[in-house]
């Protein structure tokens, strides 16, 4: 299949995301001295910006890439909120999926950044679970986007704000074994081992090492490789994974294939990309290797593809989605 008819696949694609939102907020300026109150650099600020972030930084990497994200959250009743909200209707993204509670706050990340570097990061959040209400609410409209829609994929997107709960887990997995959709999943370590009988799994290292309480050793590659397909095959065996995707920072990405039957290794070695900021990078590889898949990739050509589209906005300061027409330009040079 060529690259162009794989890129036109996915443009027809639906995706659900379900997770975490919040608003990344950027204060860009310029440092030209240091405070005489305390040794931290003054920022004259020149712009602010607002951006969708979180799992929202997932659905704008779908919808860059010209399919058609539908996003599952709960947001606070709040001001941000409304800023949210209306950054979504001015992206002409659907809303439906929104569930406003005045039992939360919006999550708002703000970063300060001065002569082009991050100097500093203030969160504003509640990162306790849903109550049961919320999660009626939010799973009725899972449940009506499933019934009303044709989904081809279901991120689950955990920044372990609350949104992504045992029961949500649970549901969300449930209803989409039931219609045969696949579901990835990008975790974090409070729900790690809840996730189940799912598509995709697709932890950076630490959080691998972390989440099944093991010792990884990445002293050679040999090793790492080794302990790599063991920590897979627990994964599998405890939570009926069938991909499981580790994304391994400067040594690229390591996947391990169980859905016939023995286990199949990929490695992909990083890409030569100038890093400025990693921020959201792993946003872009769940976005991307869903719509690969989605789209009758292999495995092995979805790996490379989010890798490269992971390089790609790493060498962007801030949170940014992918750019399809350079992912395009790299592939054809892979």
């Amino acid at each position: 299949m060529t690259i162009e008819k794989i890129f036109e696949k996915i443009t027809q694609e639906h995706v659900l995301i379900v997770g975490d939102v919040m608003i990344d907020s950027y204060m860009w300026g310029k440092v030209t001295r240091i405070s005489p109150e305390a040794p931290v650099p003054v920022v004259a600020v020149t712009k602010r910006e607002k951006r969708l972030g979180g799992a929202a930084n997932v659905a704008l990497n779908i919808e860059a890439m010209g399919a058609t994200p539908i996003i599952c959250s709960v947001l606070g009743d709040d001001d941000s909120s409304k800023d949210f909200q209306q950054i979504m209707y001015d992206a002409n993204m659907d809303r439906r999926g929104i569930v406003v509670s005045d039992n939360r706050m919006t999550t708002v990340k703000s970063r300060v950044i001065g002569n082009s570097m991050h100097i500093v990061r203030v969160d504003e959040e509640n990162t306790h679970p849903l109550s049961a209400i919320e999660e009626d609410k939010l799973l009725d409209r899972i449940s009506r986007a499933i019934k009303t829609m044709s989904i081809d994929a279901i991120i689950l997107q955990d920044y372990d704000k609350g949104c992504i709960t045992q029961r949500i887990i649970e549901e969300v997995t449930a209803m989409a074994r039931r219609k045969k959709i696949l579901t990835t999943v990008d975790p974090k370590h409070r729900n790690f081992s809840l996730f189940k009988n799912v598509g995709v799994f697709k932890p950076n290292l630490k959080e691998l090492s972390e989440g099944l309480n093991i010792e990884i050793d990445d002293s050679s590659e040999e090793s790492l490789m080794n302990d790599l397909l063991h920590a897979s095959k627990i994964l599998h065996e405890r939570q009926n994974i069938d991909v499981v995707l580790t994304t391994l920072s400067s040594r690229g990405m390591y996947a391990c294939d169980f859905r016939s039957g023995e286990p199949q290794a990929v490695l992909v070695p990083s890409c030569a990309h100038a890093v400025s900021d990693v921020s959201g990078a792993g946003d872009t590889v769940i976005s991307v290797i869903t719509l690969a898949l989605g789209a009758g990739m292999t495995l092995q050509e979805s790996v490379h593809c989010a890798n490269l589209a992971g390089g790609i906005v790493c060498e962007h300061v801030g949170v940014v989605p992918i750019n399809p027409e350079r992912l395009k330009e790299e592939m054809r040079k892979m």
